[in-house]
């Protein structure tokens, strides 16, 4: 991971540097070659195609062809120019040389089924580097035992940022502001914003209420009374050039290039390249998330596919985005109604792109995974199946470790079937912190993609301590939160608050005019008010407890019961003897004249108490939110069968639907903070993850199901 870091600063420094590069652009006057343009700007002909990628060596240069012509003092003082083809050739092939010059190398061996192209990615390096200082590689396929010099280049030094300020303004975020409402604000798309704001976190779309923006100046803002101008998001077409570019938009080729600097990063203006292009002024009403949703048109859409998938008409389309009549193009920033979040996935007001994981997973892409979990072979005696047995019985611990890794394991083989290798390292923590430790100090963190537990608390912040230094990610199994900072953690199980907010969203999204009353204990006093809250006509009735008995008083719970609505009754407790009572008198209560329904906002372990009548859970169609949906017959459970013998539990089919979740990501993108951001809702057997950045606490699981009991089982309800 120290690798990939030092290869992002390498990246990051040299596109400073491009920033920093002075340039000017020329036309192509008839008979001009690549050396008489050289001569006359004092450049060598190899630095003009190394910004001009679209030239290649001996290519005639066609008239009215627009060149980028990097103006830095020191490329002209040192390298004479060439007078021959065969000199230039020789000055690129010295220049990059002395541009790539390794610091050491290193010896990697080859493995089976590796690639240089897998090498190159896994040391970020290019494959001309590798095959540059392994000849053989020329004229000899890679094969398994070869033994590869891997240079390690020297980090760039950066040069000061020589963007004129005065181009730019300093925007403060308002409340409820996004990156995509800004970015539709100032017409241009999200990645100009964050390439002008190099400081935005990589890994969240957060903004916070009075951060400062660096975004580009509107011309003639500054001019008390002079119009201001917008920009428009362009989609480069085929055989586009700069000349025909600048003529059809009234500016010339330097104020496109000053607008649009990737043109130079990129080597010159690209077939499908977005570039923001000024557009007259347009009347739009103050775009903020209380009104809107937004979406980033994707390269390649069309009108038909993009009403389809939002479920809006064009023409409303059209009215909430003029820009839309002089075509769709790519990288737009799309305003749409607040309703239609109902209907689509929506983080931070975008809405996002459902991506299909199985279709996207890279087979060069390999894993590498590390377990750790409390599995206590030390305290297990073996060699007696009856003690082994008991010991597993008694110990929750022991009894969760072997079910999250025998799903661990059926994810496993079930990546392993779509091509995709998997290196896992499995370790027994012992329920010890010293025992961590030690693992931990046998490990090369920068080589481990990402790490599956542990479960208890202490040990976990022990090991995301470490990690944290690696950028290591760290899924936390039967975790909802932690006291503690926990940056790298992406904790898997949703917390109490969210399973709670998503009841009363789906109680708010289906009530109609029923009569809604709470039953709650002193410890859940604050639930009992907070569904008071959002349903103020709601009554409430609090229990009799003392020290030995909890119970309800029927005569002054029935006389809060509607004749003419039905009743929705709310539990919320955590003792098992006041869910069975207040189940009992529920049921009794649910006639024809009156009828009951019943709801919790936290379904804990009192109402699976075995004096709880399941019976009259059913009848009450007992609701509740979950962090889990019952499985079925799916292939994971009859592979599951074959394999071991027994239907998985819940531990087991958590174990492979987190751990197949995070293969799936790891093989799309291996970096999974990254992947977390875009991704949206995965649902597999039992469970689905929805993670969410906080900005410094980790990674939170916002999906959960709610369900219901109904004629003697439980079904999944989709709001």
């Amino acid at each position: 991971m120290m690798k990939v870091l030092n290869c992002l600063v390498l990246f990051l420094v040299f596109a400073f540097h491009m920033q920093a590069q002075q340039f000017k652009t020329h036309a192509v006057k008839e008979g001009e070659t690549l050396y008489s343009i050289s001569k006359l700007y004092r450049v060598t002909p190899f630095n003009i195609l190394k910004y001009n990628k679209e030239l290649k060596q001996g290519d005639v240069l066609k008239p009215n062809t627009i060149l980028v012509i990097p103006m830095q003092a020191s490329a002209s003082d040192t390298n004479p120019l060439p007078e021959t083809p065969k000199e230039v050739e020789m000055v690129q092939t010295d220049q990059e040389q002395e541009e790539r010059t390794p610091l050491r190398f290193r010896t990697h061996r080859v493995r089976k089924k590796e690639t240089i192209y897998g090498i190159s990615r896994r040391y970020e390096i290019s494959v001309d580097d590798i095959k540059r200082y392994n000849k053989e590689l020329y004229s000899t396929p890679l094969k398994k035992g070869m033994r590869l010099q891997i240079p390690e280049f020297p980090e760039i030094e950066a040069v000061t940022d020589s963007i004129n300020p005065e181009d730019f303004e300093t925007y403060v975020v308002l409340p409820k502001e996004t990156r995509w409402s800004i970015a539709h604000k100032y017409g241009i798309t999200v990645d100009s914003l964050v390439t002008l704001n190099p400081s935005l976190p990589k890994t969240t779309n957060h903004l916070a209420i009075g951060q400062e923006l660096n975004l580009p100046k509107k011309p003639g803002s500054t001019v008390e009374g002079q119009e201001v101008q917008l920009y428009e998001s362009y989609t480069v077409p085929p055989k586009k050039t700069m000349y025909s570019l600048s003529g059809e938009y009234g500016i010339t080729s330097e104020e496109i290039i000053k607008l649009n600097p990737m043109i130079l990063e990129q080597g010159g203006l690209k077939e499908a390249m977005v570039l923001r292009l000024p557009v007259k002024k347009l009347e739009t009403e103050e775009v903020n998330t209380d009104n809107y949703i937004f979406y980033e048109v994707k390269p390649k859409q069309t009108e038909y596919s993009l009403t389809r998938n939002l479920g809006i008409g064009y023409t409303e389309l059209l009215a909430l985005n003029p820009a839309l009549s002089k075509g769709l193009k790519a990288g737009m920033v799309l305003k749409l109604p607040k309703e239609n979040a109902n209907n689509l996935e929506v983080r931070n007001s975008l809405v996002l792109d459902k991506i299909n994981l199985l279709d996207s997973i890279n087979r060069e892409n390999r894993p590498r995974l590390l377990v750790l979990l409390p599995f206590r072979i030390n305290r297990l005696d073996l060699d007696s199946i009856a003690n082994t047995e008991k010991a597993i019985e008694r110990s929750n611990a022991i009894s969760y470790s072997l079910g999250l890794y025998s799903g661990a394991l059926m994810a496993v083989d079930s990546i392993a079937k779509l091509g995709v290798s998997v290196d896992v390292k499995a370790y027994d923590t012992e329920l010890s912190k010293e025992r961590v430790r030690l693992i931990l100090t046998q490990q090369n963190m920068g080589e481990v993609d990402a790490i599956i537990g542990p479960l208890q608390s202490d040990i976990l912040k022990e090991v995301a301590s470490v990690a944290t230094q690696y950028q290591t990610p760290i899924i936390a199994p039967l975790t909802s939160e932690s006291d503690l900072s926990l940056p790298n953690v992406f904790f898997s199980v949703p917390s109490d608050q969210v399973l709670r907010k998503r009841m009363l969203d789906y109680v708010e999204a289906i009530k109609t005019d029923e009569n809604i009353i709470v039953i709650s204990d002193s410890k859940n006093d604050s639930t009992r008010a907070l569904i008071q809250q959002r349903f103020p006509m709601t009554k409430s009735i609090r229990v009799l407890e003392d020290e030995e008995n909890i119970s309800l008083d029927i005569e002054a719970f029935t006389l809060l019961l509607s004749l003419e609505k039905k009743n929705w009754v709310f539990v919320e407790t955590d003792n098992f003897k006041l869910v069975a009572s207040v189940t009992s008198i529920l049921n009794s209560s649910n006639t024809e004249e009156t009828p009951v329904r019943m709801f919790t906002t936290n379904k804990n372990k009192a109402f699976e108490n075995d004096v709880v009548s399941g019976t009259h859970l059913s009848n009450l169609n007992f609701t509740y939110p979950s962090i889990y949906k019952e499985t079925g017959n799916d292939a994971f459970v009859r592979n599951y069968r074959k394999r071991f013998g027994s239907s998985p539990d819940r531990y087991a089919t958590r174990g492979f639907d987190l751990t197949y979740d995070l293969l799936l990501k790891l093989a799309y993108r291996p970096n999974l903070m990254v992947v977390s951001e875009s991704i949206g809702i995965t649902e597999y057997s039992g469970n689905k993850f929805d993670y969410a950045k906080d900005l410094t606490s980790g990674y939170f699981n916002l999906a959960s199901y709610i369900m219901m009991y109904q004629n003697m089982s439980i079904k999944q309800l989709t709001p």
